[in-house]
């Protein structure tokens, strides 16, 4: 069910970075610019309160989830978890870095392998303790949110024209230049300007999306997905109390986004409907797996670093300048349909490939790394009691 739960929040990842390879980091938040029709605005709305910020979080939960699942798989073996996963979470790391340098800056990569060093402390807590640190993380978020939007502050004004004059600046630039012209683009362009800012974002980051990770490691220890069928109860009600509270949370951001409260609508909002998506697929899971579509979704779970990569490949040579050019011109509609063709595609192309072969290509080589064996797989380690010991 993880996997299939891991492919199944790579499909709303598309939707929400469909907007960024499109308009950009920053341009999908300043529509305005590119002058999109009434039709766009309401499916970039709806986006907004079902795509964004909803499934990301979802990636988290599976990643804090198999990182216990790990840590068992290899106490189970007699070995320790700690040196494979510091190895996993600095390859993460370095194909972040590849990724974000190279291809694309809404790279995932490079902030979840260092997310990773921090779980670590984590690893072997209580599963209440896990709870309490995501209750608390989840409540300084809230508090964050808080605070109103001041439009009248002055510094925030200048921000708002920095980061609109560079939007501008990269609709030429993002649908007809070289790839040269792009990567530097990329890697020099600072439109928030306040390096302090930047730094600020950097801390509080961590703290923002903190609570899915932990969430994910108690799920784990609780079992969660141990027995589907004798848990359908809690996905079904977890379903209908967190699907409609996070939608109405995001919907109050969305309509009212200078009142008191509406960043945590937004924060907490985000938090809740990724429980309610979590849920609400496990619930369809129990009742139609096995299926051929539920496992087209665990193969796509499966290859999900393949699989991601893969997205950011196809999506920048559709809309930079050195592929097809369409940057700021599809539209959010057929941007949507267009995430749903690839997203197919991948459904089967997952499904074929892994009938003949047992691993994605990223992923042999992750797991190469991270347990230091050409075939991938961690060896069981044999003990030697003080007898066994002695006798020899």
């Amino acid at each position: 069910m993880v996997d299939g739960l891991r492919g199944f929040s790579l499909l709303g990842i598309l939707l929400a970075n469909m907007l960024i390879f499109q308009y950009g980091m920053f341009g999908k938040d300043v529509m305005h610019l590119f002058h999109v029709p009434a039709a766009d605005k309401a499916a970039h709305n709806i986006l907004q309160v079902l795509v964004e910020g909803s499934f990301m979080p979802i990636f988290a939960f599976v990643f804090g989830f198999g990182m216990i699942k790990m840590k068992e798989s290899l106490n189970a073996k007699n070995r320790k978890a700690g040196w494979p996963l510091v190895r996993r979470f600095a390859m993460l790391i370095g194909l972040g870095l590849l990724h974000s340098t190279f291809l694309w800056d809404g790279d995932i990569l490079l902030f979840y392998g260092a997310i990773g060093f921090l779980l670590l402390i984590f690893m072997n807590r209580k599963p209440k303790t896990l709870m309490v640190w995501s209750i608390i993380f989840l409540t300084v978020a809230g508090l964050i949110g808080l605070a109103p939007e001041d439009k009248a502050d002055k510094e925030m004004q200048a921000m708002n024209h920095r980061i609109e004059t560079y939007v501008q600046s990269t609709v030429t630039l993002y649908a007809e230049g070289s790839y040269a012209e792009i990567k530097h683009d990329r890697n020099t362009a600072n439109p928030l300007g306040d390096n302090a800012f930047i730094l600020v974002l950097a801390l509080f980051s961590p703290l923002i999306t903190a609570p899915m990770f932990l969430t994910g490691m108690y799920a784990a220890k609780k079992g969660w997905f141990a027995d589907p069928d004798e848990n359908k109860s809690m996905y079904r009600k977890g379903a209908l109390i967190f699907i409609p509270l996070g939608i109405a949370m995001k919907t109050f951001h969305l309509l009212f986004p200078a009142m008191i409260g509406s960043g945590s609508g937004e924060m907490l909002g985000g938090f809740a409907l990724s429980i309610g998506y979590i849920m609400g697929f496990s619930l369809l899971y129990t009742k139609f797996a096995p299926s051929p579509l539920m496992e087209r979704f665990e193969a796509v779970g499966k290859l999900s670093l393949t699989n991601y990569l893969m997205q950011t490949v196809i999506c920048t040579t559709l809309f930079y300048g050195y592929g097809f050019g369409w940057f700021g011109k599809l539209g959010v509609i057929f941007g949507c349909a267009l995430s749903l063709v690839i997203y197919g595609v991948q459904l089967f192309a997952s499904g074929w490939y892994m009938n003949r072969f047992k691993s994605g290509p990223v992923e042999r080589v992750l797991r190469m790394w991270t347990y230091f064996s050409w075939d991938g797989k961690a060896k069981r380690k044999k003990i030697v009691t003080k007898t066994a010991a002695a006798e020899a």
